[in-house]
């Protein structure tokens, strides 16, 4: 199948638009025919060498679109069925098998081995020359691509399909920090460094929680802004002397919850010093490659906890699920994080993140 698709040919290079084929569908697969898909920071993170996707390739895992054709073994979506695409799994394995499917024993090579898990790529230039595919299960930069059956969750016709690709990364991550990890209970203080679209969504995903204090810590006054309408009780400027120290005030002693969604490895310091005994630090964002951080150890002894969590733990159908019932009810507005560009502007679209103006760009392709 030929299809249109945006190539990064090495790294820190540009965007270009390509026509390249796509191969049929094999064993428990599909084409989605893509509808729209968000930019995620990781989206940059691959593009300037900080994971090791292969290159030149297609990169994209936020993408909702339409099956338009299904593999042997496939009975469990049909072409038509409107399609968010979820993160990757093998299904076999002792954490796939045990219900964290988030922690599969082969998820690096299905996030970023470049192809098929245990195969080639699924993607070549009419030429014949092959293009790593498969960036977290997808290559979603794409007007189609092949994913796996048990990837997909299936979106409710009356919701908007343009709007559901986030759900597959960055607001799932958000969210499912605070529902799968977090748990905060009565009374409990959360505060979320970094108020992208991880951090609004474990914001609003706070807000339904029985946390009484939500603080946002970021440096954009229009993104505190956004995070006190979506549900923080308190909002505090990045750039402040003694962020952790505002925090403590606030909550009248450490916090109990600090999620950090920044990747800087300076804030990460910040915010497991602003939890204290007892008290969760739970990881979140992507630093650079080899970044390392520090840590008080007797501070640390004293029961506190530093929690990494990927794409916000549970599982695909459950968490997205959950989240599309929530925004159904309006108790999830998620799409006030949202602003669309057209997939051939997407420099333009990532340049708005990166520059903060755009917190959650989504590209719509034509249909």
């Amino acid at each position: 199948m030929k299809i249109m698709a945006a190539v990064i040919e090495e790294q820190d290079g540009p965007w270009e638009i390509r026509d390249l084929v796509l191969d049929d569908p094999g064993q428990g697969e599909v084409v989605v025919q893509v509808v729209a898909t968000g930019i995620c920071h990781t989206d940059g993170l691959a593009r300037h060498g900080d994971l090791p996707f292969p290159l030149p390739g297609v990169l994209g895992h936020e993408g909702a679109g339409i099956v338009v054709a299904i593999g042997p073994g496939v009975d469990d979506v049909d072409p038509g069925d409107r399609v968010v695409i979820g993160w990757p799994f093998c299904g076999l394995c002792a954490h796939c098998t045990s219900g964290q499917p988030r922690y599969c024993l082969r998820l690096g090579e299905q996030l970023v081995g470049g192809g098929r898990p245990g195969g080639a790529t699924a993607l070549h230039r009419p030429t014949g020359q092959p293009i790593s595919s498969h960036f977290f299960g997808q290559s979603s930069f794409a007007s189609h691509c092949i994913t796996t059956a048990k990837a997909l969750v299936k979106v409710p016709e009356h919701l908007p399909l343009e709007l559901m690709g986030p759900l597959a990364c960055g607001v799932s991550t958000g969210a499912g920090a605070v529902f799968n990890t977090a748990r905060p209970g009565p009374g409990s203080s959360v505060v979320v460094f970094g108020a992208g679209t991880v951090g609004l969504s474990a914001i609003m995903a706070a807000r339904l929680s029985p946390a009484t204090r939500i603080i946002a810590v970021d440096r954009h006054p229009s993104r505190l802004a956004l995070a006190r309408d979506l549900g923080a009780t308190d909002v505090i400027g990045a750039g402040e002397d003694d962020v952790v120290g505002t925090i403590v005030g606030l909550c009248g002693g450490p916090a109990d919850f600090a999620l950090e969604c920044t990747g800087v490895v300076s804030v990460v310091r910040q915010a497991a010093d602003c939890v204290g005994m007892l008290g969760t630090c739970i990881l979140i964002g992507g630093a650079p490659a080899g970044a390392e951080f520090k840590l008080d150890h007797l501070s640390t002894l004293w029961g506190k906890k530093i929690v990494g969590v990927l794409g916000g733990g549970g599982q695909s159908g459950s968490s997205i699920g959950t989240i599309m019932r929530l925004f159904d009810q309006g108790r999830f507005p998620f799409d006030r994080l949202v602003e669309y560009f057209d997939f051939v502007d997407i420099a333009a679209a990532i340049d708005a993140s990166y520059a903060g103006g755009a917190i959650k760009p989504i590209l719509r392709f034509p249909q």
